[in-house]
């Protein structure tokens, strides 16, 4: 059942990682995360795996451990105490990385004794073999992407049903994004239509559809945003152009950036499930019975957002004045201020716009 989008099957586990150990991607990796260290021993590693589990909690968490040290100063996750080990969960996350988001949830269930999650993962990303392997031993499963409106809407019932198999009968969590694709803008909203895709495998009481799923908010957020520049320039050709053409590789460009890139603090919080008595609250509301389920998802994800002196510069710069001077340092705003250098590489554009688009990516949290 559902063999064209699910994750691997523990007994395909180890065809898998001998793959992902032959790929040619391998050195790259070690070479960055651990270099010195000999190539053929980490793939011989690999091909001793035998459960996901085993992959996640060994050799996933070691890289992740690198990739913190290397790009930030600071991980921190707070709400565990919203969660129980032995229920399943809905997370519906906001979205500011490809791959950090989810693994970094991911991460952290491990360190506080939690099972991990099922992950969405787009087709358009699944495009290399390795990308395919990786992602499958990772218990990502794959959401369609495109298409006309007819196979879309097909595409979405069809997840739907996947989704509510995996939390209501495997008793397993799913994490999802708050809406398709990541927030380029800073302005983090649930779509509403996501929330309506999770009613929609089963119709006949919506309450008790959505109360059985254990939606539960989390709040993600990065000192320094992942892709910044690379989410400027798609903005702002999407402005200037009516619309923005991927080229060939630039979702893997995207991933590497944001692994890459230092990110300074992060900060996770796992918010409160919606119980079945807030569905029934939010019923008696006037107004689109999932748009108000989205608000209130909002809500949560955005009051437990964690506010940088980034976000409160950027917002200073923007509207010219010095309405945040008290949370930020001279030193912050002039550090700031430098990385924004960047723009004027850009001769051939805008550099007004850039600029605005830019600071919007930081300043938009503040509402």
């Amino acid at each position: 059942m559902f063999d064209d989008i699910r994750p691997y099957y523990t007994e395909e586990i180890p065809a898998a990682m001998q793959k992902i150990a032959d790929s040619e991607i391998i050195p790259h990796i070690v070479n960055y995360l651990m270099p010195g260290t000999d190539v053929e021993s980490f793939r011989e590693r690999l091909r001793k795996v035998r459960t996901t589990y085993e992959f996640q909690s060994g050799i996933i968490s070691e890289c992740i451990d690198i990739i913190l040290k290397k790009t930030t100063s600071q991980f921190v996750w707070t709400g565990i105490e919203n969660i129980s080990e032995d229920k399943p969960y809905l997370y519906i996350s906001n979205h500011r990385d490809i791959v950090l988001d989810a693994m970094l949830l991911q991460y952290l269930l491990i360190k506080e004794n939690h099972r991990t999650s099922q992950i969405t993962f787009g087709s358009n990303l699944m495009q290399h073999p390795f990308i395919v392997d990786f992602g499958k031993v990772n218990k990502m499963f794959k959401t369609e992407r495109g298409g006309n409106r007819v196979e879309f809407y097909n595409n979405l019932t069809y997840m739907s049903k996947y989704i509510r198999h995996v939390v209501t009968e495997n008793k397993e969590s799913v994490w999802i994004a708050q809406r398709n694709g990541r927030t380029k803008d800073g302005l983090d909203v649930t779509d509403p239509a996501i929330i309506k895709m999770f009613w929609s495998s089963r119709r006949d009481d919506k309450i008790q559809s959505l109360a059985e799923m254990n939606i539960t908010p989390v709040s993600v957020s990065y000192e320094w945003d992942p892709c910044d520049k690379l989410k400027t320039l798609e903005l702002y050709h999407t402005k200037i152009d009516g619309k923005y053409n991927k080229v060939p590789g630039e979702d893997i460009t995207s991933i590497l950036t944001g692994i890459k890139q230092p990110k300074g603090k992060v900060n996770f919080h796992i918010c409160k499930t919606l119980t079945e008595n807030d569905l029934r609250k939010i019923d008696s509301l006037e107004g689109n019975y999932f748009s108000n389920i989205a608000k209130q998802i909002d809500e949560q994800i955005n009051s437990n957002y964690a506010i940088n002196p980034n976000n409160y510069i950027a917002h200073d710069i923007r509207s010219g004045e010095a309405k945040y001077a008290n949370q930020y340092t001279d030193e912050q705003k002039k550090q700031f201020v430098e990385y924004m250098n960047w723009i004027d590489e850009y001769k051939d554009l805008d550099k007004n716009l850039l600029r605005e688009i830019f600071l919007g990516i930081y300043a938009n949290c503040i509402r």
